[in-house]
């Protein structure tokens, strides 16, 4: 299954200023994070992002916050466990790519339970990570286990746009040279 820009929202889950320092290769999933939204943006894909209880984690971080389009505040590991998180979702567009910090809790479990309701996600492997490898690990094995695709910024950004005559392509490329 190719990916549909029309059918697409990309949702960053808690990549949270507070546990930056804690998350292995943060800087580099959260550079890839806003690779991803910014080709999103260009591509008239939504951006959208959970905070798990940002009263102690703090706020999206900085650097996708003018990419972001509306934030879920929530209190489940899982966002879809949340009430009101479906309808926060835009209508009409079953495919979510996820990613994400704690790949093994919050993003292991938004995506489960997205599943569960029936939308479609795929997990942006790139631009996800957890604290501890081993952890990582086993969060990667039991998405795909579930069936769920694996996939990376640029075979999202690309898929989208489905050939170098898109209007945007140029602009894309920038993004991710």
């Amino acid at each position: 299954m190719l990916l549909d820009a029309a059918d697409s929202t990309v949702l960053i889950v808690d990549m949270q200023e507070r546990l930056m320092p804690a998350i292995m290769r943060a800087e580099d999933s959260a550079a890839r994070a806003r690779v991803l939204a910014q080709g999103a943006q260009l591509l008239g894909v939504p951006v959208l992002a959970t905070e798990h209880n940002a009263d102690a984690l703090g706020a999206t971080i900085s650097s996708l916050q003018c990419c972001v389009q509306s934030v879920f505040h929530k209190r489940h590991f899982s966002a879809a466990g949340e009430p009101g998180f479906e309808a926060w979702l835009p209508p009409g567009r079953k495919t979510i790519l996820v990613a994400g910090w704690e790949s093994h809790v919050c993003v292991l479990q938004t995506i489960l339970g997205l599943q569960a309701a029936g939308w479609r996600p795929v997990l942006v492997a790139d631009a996800a990570s957890s604290r501890h490898q081993f952890d990582y690990d086993i969060g990667m094995r039991r998405i795909q286990a579930a069936g769920v695709p694996l996939i990376t910024t640029e075979m999202a950004l690309f898929e989208w746009m489905g050939s170098c005559d898109h209007t945007q392509f140029k602009q894309v490329l920038r993004l991710v040279k």
